[in-house]
């Protein structure tokens, strides 16, 4: 059947009543043309509909975004990724050489040997900068620091020149803005609603908030590679290291076993090793979302849901747009859980 509005309408209904999450807003991407559709609701308190012009909170679909800006700095030579971000900003362990060491490719990559979330413990490094994959929110927060002082720019005047503006995402913030008020999600752990988090500033981990149809816009650039150099978009979309098989982390002192995953990390992207398509998943309490293109193929597609079910909807999405086995969907039904 031909991947119409319509039908692209009607199967997100049908997977949104099967699974139970409240609501979701899903771009498919072909070339230059952009199908989206919308479905439940933003509220389950009083039943507000998601529609086109709902803004999501993404969590981890910041990343690529964040590093979009950082290549694009890189280009003009503003920033060098293999120089040590402990250059421009003190590092997050002092006192420790492996995270003097740390440089923007790392970050890029999840290879700085960084756990990803702030814990109780002191804050640490696990292994060498390069060493292998762990997966780092706390290295974007670096990395931030390290762009901020080097381009005496706030990260969200950043995106805003670098990304938001040239893009046309007019409905896109780092930043909570007011004007999103009237149509926003709340999120939803299973059916009932939560308190929405409001971040404190913007944050290169995961403080975007952005539409369907804003972020599609980001991912037609990243499949067409627009204002990045030829070799800087292939750096972009090759990996640097295999990911474990089973888990987004590994902080051990064994690296954690790599065979059969399929994935590997590029500067800010998974990559499924096979295919060649890119991809990144977003988690926050009450909030899911997933990304993944194909340069290959001009194809692409973005969910984003309100709900910790929402990656329920993944493997389906990924299908009606990139039909065939996909490393990344088995990979994160196996790493990331509701």
């Amino acid at each position: 059947m031909t991947l119409t509005a319509t039908v692209l309408q009607d199967r997100l209904n049908h997977r949104l009543h099967e699974t139970g999450v409240a609501g979701a807003a899903l771009s498919c991407i072909r070339d230059d043309d952009i199908l989206l559709a919308c479905g439940g609701v933003r509220d389950r308190n009083d039943g507000t509909p998601v529609d086109a012009g709902t803004v999501f909170d993404v969590a981890s679909l910041t990343k690529p975004l964040v590093s979009y800006a950082v290549l694009q700095l890189a280009d003009a030579g503003v920033l060098d990724l293999d120089a040590p971000l402990a250059a421009f900003t003190p590092p997050l362990v002092a006192g420790d050489a492996r995270a003097a060491a740390i440089t923007a490719r790392h970050v890029l990559s999840h290879t700085g040997g960084l756990p990803n979330l702030r814990g109780s413990e002191p804050l640490r490094t696990y292994f060498a900068p390069g060493e292998r994959f762990s997966y780092s929110s706390v290295g974007f927060g670096y990395l931030q620091s390290a762009l901020e002082a080097v381009t005496g720019e706030p990260l969200e005047a950043l995106a805003r020149r670098l990304v938001f503006a040239p893009l046309g995402m007019a409905s896109s913030s780092l930043e909570w803005q007011p004007r999103f008020a009237g149509n926003f999600v709340h999120p939803h752990e299973h059916d009932k609603r939560t308190a929405k988090h409001y971040p404190p500033g913007a944050h290169a981990s995961y403080s975007l908030h952005t539409t369907a149809h804003d972020y599609a816009r980001f991912v037609q650039a990243a499949l067409r590679g627009e204002r990045l150099r030829p070799a800087t978009h292939r750096q972009w979309l090759e990996p640097v290291l295999p990911a474990p098989r089973d888990s987004v982390l590994s902080l051990e002192t064994e690296a954690a076993p790599t065979a059969g995953s399929g994935i590997g990390w590029g500067l800010g992207w998974g990559i499924e090793t096979a295919r060649g398509a890119f991809f990144q998943w977003g988690k926050m309490p009450g909030v899911r979302a997933f990304v993944m293109g194909s340069p290959a193929e001009r194809r692409a597609v973005v969910l984003l849901s309100n709900s910790n079910r929402g990656l329920r909807l993944m493997h389906d999405a990924a299908q009606w747009i990139l039909p065939g086995e996909h490393a990344a969907v088995r990979w994160l039904q196996a790493c990331v859980s509701e």
